[in-house]
């Protein structure tokens, strides 16, 4: 009996991991785990936070966060200062080597996609294009 066809769910769920894992290969040069930039993306997009509110963002138990932040912060990316708020706390924000980081890794991801995009017919690239739309209403929802 032949093998069924694959729904539009399986096919998609495994082209977007695939495309996800590839990118994530695209990194710059501290060489971060995908949870340490995770963390990092978070901080430029939301701003300073505690280790607890990153932990929340990111979906990981507190003490996971607090490891990832201090390997950060050894590797310069993130500085941790005192809670003004409360003391028992620290607040954690980029540096500007954590902000070129993130840039970078960002402008090498891009550059990749950018040239598989390049090798599409204008056609295909306008349907990747809806795809995309189609895909951030979907994560929205």
């Amino acid at each position: 009996m032949p093998t069924p066809r694959p729904t539009l769910a399986s096919e998609l769920r495994r082209a977007l991991g695939r495309a996800h894992r590839r990118l994530r290969l695209e990194v710059g040069d501290a060489e971060l785990s995908y949870p340490q930039f995770s963390a990092l993306t978070v901080l430029m997009r939301e701003g300073p936070m505690t280790p607890g509110r990153l932990a929340e963002h990111e979906r990981v138990q507190p003490p996971t966060m607090t490891r990832t932040v201090s390997c950060l912060a050894e590797l310069g990316l993130v500085t941790k200062t005192p809670d003004p708020n409360d003391g028992r706390q620290v607040v954690v924000a980029l540096t500007p080597a954590g902000v070129a980081e993130v840039t970078e890794t960002r402008r090498r991801r891009d550059a990749w996609l950018n040239s598989r995009l390049a090798r599409l017919t204008p056609a295909d690239r306008d349907v990747l294009s809806r795809a995309a739309e189609l895909l951030k209403e979907m994560a929205d929802s």
